[in-house]
């Protein structure tokens, strides 16, 4: 059973009138829309289990890695009640959903990836690709990695103002 197929898929949905977005895993006997909460199915891909446990870890990094840069520069994220804020667009979803997918099938490609994503949770690898620390493939992966990272809502920033403890 370990070894069994299963779709790895990205989702939109409702849960108590909130939108989100879901990556995940269902069998591949199931149905992914027969989630109640599930509305649209936009990627889907039958694969192994392991294999889709690992991509989904990598999403996930990936996603989180966004999310809290854009946090950090005060812009207003939304945290839906599950999965993932619509003020992330399809689109960058997808990206995200295709890159992972597609690395996986180059196990010296994934290896290096990975490493680079969890360099990137603590670092912007900006400043390494521009010094020349990374070279040849590494190179290139940093720079598509950097890029699933570069997305800017369109909304305005909240700038934090600290009150005076007394007027």
């Amino acid at each position: 059973m370990e070894s069994s197929p299963q779709y790895l898929f990205l989702a939109s949905g409702v849960n108590d009138g909130e939108g989100f977005w879901i990556v995940g895993i269902k069998n591949c006997d199931e149905n992914i829309l027969e989630d109640e909460k599930l509305l649209d199915c936009h990627r889907k891909e039958l694969i192994g289990n392991e294999s889709a446990k690992e991509i989904l870890l990598a999403i996930n990094l990936n996603v989180d890695n966004l999310l809290s840069e854009l946090r950090k520069k005060n812009y207003l994220i939304g945290s839906p009640s599950m999965g993932i804020s619509f003020d992330i667009p399809l689109e960058i979803l997808e990206n995200i959903f295709d890159f992972w997918l597609d690395i996986y099938k180059n196990q010296e490609a994934w290896e290096a990836c990975i490493g680079l994503l969890k360099v990137r949770k603590r670092i912007p690898l900006k400043n390494l690709i521009e010094s020349e620390s990374l070279k040849g493939n590494s190179k290139k992966w940093a720079i598509k990695i950097e890029t699933l990272h570069t997305y800017v809502p369109s909304s305005v920033r909240v700038d934090k103002s600290n009150d005076p403890m007394w007027d």
